[in-house]
């Protein structure tokens, strides 16, 4: 059986994942996934949220009211050890992408606010490339955009690869209670892509008292929901793994909770 928090890619076509807010039965986060062959166009109407657009692979020409970002992304693989192209789009905008080359995009969204916000071209130079952990729980973090950039109302993304035989978002946190500055509330989807694809990993959801306790087997593609709970992460030998982080919640700052009963290991 499916957990429910687990939404399956579709392995064929332009759309891999979507995973509205309805869906999740939450507040904030919204994630899609496409895949474009070259040539193909997408486009999108930003309504009331705002959109950080993630060139996961391939070359896109982004247009926003009728302006055009040409060129954006490089990369071929996601495990490359290369930043990606993203573009952050505010709320009340219409946005064109089309590929150059065969190309994968997520579009990461959440409810945008009142300030006059402007589109913002992330520069892949500038994000923040660091390594956390030690020994099999190392693993390599490119920020791209983070809460300490003032650019979103409500978004947070980053991206993540996990060598193999690699623990990850571990031990375990959580971020759903509202008590900063020990703790921010922030739902959260994880965008699985595995190297080689054929591979598997695992994502346990849980919380302190059970009530929520779901592990998913997730293949390439599929996306974890998490609306509560510690959620860590295992890739298995032989296949590294990569994820791309999308959250957001009422406030816009990332503090985590370890489970107590795991945060022997830190110290």
């Amino acid at each position: 059986m499916v957990s429910p928090l687990l939404a399956k890619a579709v392995p064929t076509g332009r759309e891999i994942v979507n995973v509205t807010p309805e869906r999740a039965g939450w507040t904030h986060v919204g994630f899609r996934a496409l895949r474009l062959a070259a040539g193909e166009s997408e486009a999108v109407e930003t309504g009331e949220r705002e959109l950080c657009l993630v060139v996961l692979t391939g070359t896109v020409d982004v247009t926003i009211d009728g302006e055009t970002y040409s060129h954006l992304g490089t990369r071929n693989r996601v495990f490359e050890d290369v930043s990606p192209a993203a573009v952050y789009v505010p709320s009340g905008k219409t946005v064109q992408i089309r590929a150059v080359r065969a190309a994968e995009v997520a579009l990461c969204s959440a409810p945008d606010d009142a300030r006059n916000r402007k589109v913002s071209v992330l520069d892949p130079a500038k994000m923040k490339r660091s390594v956390r952990g030690k020994g099999t729980n190392t693993r390599y973090v490119c920020d791209i955009l983070p809460h300490d950039d003032p650019t979103a109302a409500h978004l947070l993304v980053v991206e993540v690869m996990t060598p193999a035989s690699h623990s990850s978002s571990y031990p375990p946190h959580k971020h759903d209670q509202e008590t900063p500055p020990t703790e921010t509330l922030l739902e959260e989807t994880y965008y699985h892509r595995l190297n080689p694809p054929q591979g598997f990993a695992f994502q346990r959801v849980y919380t302190d008292d059970r009530s929520l306790d779901e592990a998913c087997a997730v293949e390439d593609h599929d996306v974890v929901m998490v609306p509560r709970g510690y959620h860590p992460v295992v890739a298995p030998h032989g296949y590294d793994l990569y994820y791309l982080n999308v959250m957001a919640g009422p406030n816009r700052f990332w503090v985590f909770k370890n489970d107590p009963q795991h945060e022997w290991m830190l110290k």
